[in-house]
């Protein structure tokens, strides 16, 4: 597809660590707990119109997107998420992606879900398929963070590996210790995480104190401790294809 025709030719692929400006964020004051379960609504930005591309995301993305909308100056692009709470659903994604596409699709030339296959066995990407949406290709958004073609090759020998982003270290609990019911019954953690080895934190900014929460993650799971800086990874890419 090329470069979208506002798009700078040379792409920022690591803006620096502060939060993203994007007026979907600031002016709606969204925190993490707010992406989590309500997402971001397409009334939080602009409209539609020609020649302007709608992204419908997970929530979890959020922030990493928009910062690399605003450090490449891809106006064209809207974003729209889904709660990112539907990672621990991954049977309700490809509905919900469905439902976004039909709301939306009058008013965008192109679609494109920032979503890979994310848990849903190909039911997503059949269904963006069918609507003729593009989507991401990989399994989840930790093969494109650290690119999906490393990551599948390391995959057979990582299998024991837990992986944490920015995002899900600092939404922990409400996504891995609080769901799988370890805060009242922390006796579940060897059931939980007896053949897991190690925490691997997929670093997209580089925050120590966030890599010293995600340290602390990984202690309470019982789990050695791996660090990876790998900023955006393919992210930067696909989005500049769409």
């Amino acid at each position: 597809m090329g470069q979208p025709p506002h798009a700078k030719v040379s792409l920022v692929t690591d803006p620096d660590n502060d939060p993203p400006s994007d007026q979907s964020l600031t002016d709606q004051r969204l925190t993490d707990e707010t992406l989590t379960h309500d997402g971001l609504s397409q009334k939080n930005t602009r409209a539609g119109g020609a020649g302007r591309v709608l992204l419908i995301a997970c929530g979890a993305l959020a922030r990493e997107i928009l910062a690399l909308k605003a450090a490449n100056g891809w106006d064209h692009l809207d974003l729209t998420c889904l709660p990112a709470i539907l990672h621990n659903h991954p049977e309700k994604i490809t509905d919900a992606v469905r439902a976004s596409v039909a709301r939306h699709r009058d008013s965008y030339d192109r679609i494109f879900v920032v979503y890979a296959d994310c848990g849903t066995g190909g039911q997503l990407q059949a269904a963006c398929h069918e609507m003729g949406v593009e989507m991401v290709p990989g399994p989840h958004c930790y093969a494109f963070f650290e690119g999906v073609d490393g990551f599948i090759a390391r995959a057979e020998d990582e299998i024991t590996a837990f992986y944490l982003t920015d995002f899900l270290v600092r939404q922990f609990d409400a996504f891995v210790w609080e769901p799988l019911g370890l805060d009242r019954h922390p006796v579940l953690l060897d059931m939980y995480f007896g053949n897991y080895t190690k925490l691997v934190y997929q670093a997209q900014t580089d925050d120590p104190a966030l890599t010293e929460k995600a340290r602390e993650c990984a202690a309470r799971l019982n789990l050695e401790f791996e660090r990876r800086l790998t900023g955006y990874g393919d992210l930067t890419d696909v989005l500049a294809r769409a």
